[in-house]
């Protein structure tokens, strides 16, 4: 880790260790953290670690997983939804000079090849940019 990483990672929680330490000093000392602070102690953690995190804050260890855990598992799981197909109309795609196959793949394994013949070179560039979900 340089050096920068090192005083970045410090004073994260250096500045998170003087929040808890003035809810402390507010509060009896057996009363319970509120949620936000659990939340703030979460994010660190999963940022810099449990060890690093609980020991800097002055948390019990396994409570600090829990917490941990349980924000991730709440974590509501965002999938960006794919088209089935992509049609191609015939009248937007005007007849050119070039032939070309296009193959791409995604991150499951999953290949598609398309060979296209007789377009023209802008229509290939839109068709690029739809394709990588880039819209003109």
């Amino acid at each position: 880790m340089s050096t920068r990483q090192q005083a970045t990672v410090a004073r994260a929680l250096c500045r998170a260790r003087r929040q808890f330490d003035q809810w402390r000093r507010g509060h009896h000392k057996h009363t319970r953290l509120p949620q936000e602070l659990w939340l703030q102690a979460a994010v660190l953690a999963r940022e810099h670690g449990l060890n690093k995190t609980s020991r800097i804050l002055g948390l019990k260890y396994y409570s600090l997983k829990k917490h941990l855990d349980e924000m991730t598992c709440n974590e509501p799981v965002t999938t960006k939804a794919e088209p089935d197909f992509i049609e191609l109309v015939p009248g937007v795609m005007t007849p050119g000079i070039i032939e070309c196959t296009i193959e791409w793949a995604d991150g499951g394994g999953s290949t598609v090849r398309m060979h296209i013949k007789g377009v023209a070179l802008p229509e290939l560039v839109s068709l690029a940019g739809v394709l990588r979900g880039v819209r003109a």
